[in-house]
């Protein structure tokens, strides 16, 4: 028999599958309170005695997939035969990582959206950004140093920019699908390495 606290968890956890379920189905703006309940087999209540407002369900949506995106770079990171590997891997769509799924692409850009409207939401979304880029970051910094060259305080900048890059060709993707392939993102992540690499032996 679960506990109080076991029981609580069950219940946040369907409710944040329910969520994750909608929103990628039906948009942020477009998924109710309501609906999520109704998915999850819980009360409207149930939503708000976890979870203050519809962009704080979106958040633990966010939030747990941010958690499994960071798991998935720091082993490869940590496993890859090399850095520049390493750093190929975490391009969606390369290597054995499957192509990122558009339903929850368009509610992120939705969402993304929303943020730039609501200054309160910004910082909390830009945590989670910082947490992707953080191991992108150390991965550019390792490369630096196996090239026998450091630029301090660019590798964050650079890694962000890379970031940023790979972000852009996920968007046009939704519209564009026949124009940037999977195999699209690598090849623009390996010419930003290599101009990375050339601008270190400058």
């Amino acid at each position: 028999m679960l506990s109080r606290t076991e029981r609580q968890a069950e219940t946040r956890r369907d409710l944040i599958d329910a969520a994750e379920r909608r929103f990628t189905d039906q948009g942020f703006h477009a998924t109710s309170i309501d609906a999520v309940a109704a998915e999850a087999g819980y009360t409207k209540g149930a939503v708000y005695s976890n979870f203050a407002s519809k962009e704080d369900l979106f958040f633990a949506v966010y939030e747990r997939r941010v958690d499994r995106r960071v798991e998935e770079m720091e082993a490869a990171l940590r496993d890859a035969p090399t850095t520049l590997d390493a750093i190929q891997r975490m391009i969606p769509g390369a290597g054995d990582r499957p192509e990122a799924d558009d339903g929850w692409l368009a509610v992120f850009f939705e969402f993304w959206a929303h943020v730039l409207r609501h200054p309160e939401l910004r910082e909390r979304f830009a945590r989670q950004h910082r947490r992707v880029i953080e191991p992108l970051a150390k991965a550019s910094e390792e490369l630096v140093s196996e090239r026998a060259r450091r630029q301090p305080g660019e590798t964050y900048r650079l890694a962000t920019a890379r970031f940023a890059m790979q972000l852009g060709l996920q968007l046009e993707r939704l519209t564009q699908p026949d124009v940037v392939d999977a195999d699209l993102g690598r090849r623009m992540g390996l010419i930003l390495m290599e101009g990375e690499s050339d601008g270190l032996q400058s």
